[in-house]
């Protein structure tokens, strides 16, 4: 589990691995009608890239409340929306949504404080099942080509922002992709 605050937030990620999702909607029928304290996404874990990735995006997520201009009603899909990159939401969940063959999760939850996101994520833990392993949400060599290939980063963004290793190099891509997002609103 990682956590920090942002903004004034709580943040805690988890990542799940072994979860077995029979059904989406009753997922998250399941989780909203349970815990309505705090905002929860669930994201594929196979194409985050590192908590940064996830951290950036609730921040952004946070900043476009601010200033009013969400896309999004929500704050959870708008964490989906600056995770994915994507200014669609059907597009967004396309990318980096959870699925019925996501057998890898990261649980994203903001809340208005530490003790409350702990809580809403040992609920969320029964829910979803599976064993708490934070990291599948961590970038490495295994995850890199499916992450170009979904998110369709070109060769010459990842030189363009190669300091020290390919993995750095798509975090830093993610995050700024998401920064922009911002400027075409």
């Amino acid at each position: 589990m990682r956590e920090s605050e942002v903004l004034g937030k709580y943040l805690v990620v988890e990542g799940f691995k072994n979860v077995k999702i029979k059904d989406i909607d009753d997922l998250f029928n399941s989780i909203g009608s349970r815990l309505k304290s705090s905002h929860i996404q669930i994201l594929d874990a196979n194409l985050i890239a590192g908590f940064e990735h996830i951290y950036f995006a609730v921040l952004n997520a946070l900043k476009a409340f601010e200033a009013g201009i969400n896309i999004s009603k929500n704050l959870e899909i708008e964490i989906l929306l600056f995770a994915s990159g994507q200014d669609q939401i059907k597009r967004a969940i396309e990318v980096l949504g959870v699925k019925q063959s996501s057998h890898k999760i990261a649980v994203v939850i903001v809340s208005d404080s530490r003790e409350q996101a702990l809580s809403t994520l040992n609920a969320i833990s029964e829910i979803v099942g599976g064993e708490p392993d934070h990291s599948v949400i961590d970038l490495n060599k295994e995850k890199i080509p499916a992450i170009i290939n979904a998110f369709k980063i070109s060769r010459e963004e990842i030189e363009s922002s190669m300091r020290d290793s390919i993995e750095d190099a798509i975090k830093n891509v993610l995050i700024e992709r998401a920064a922009l997002l911002v400027t075409q609103r």
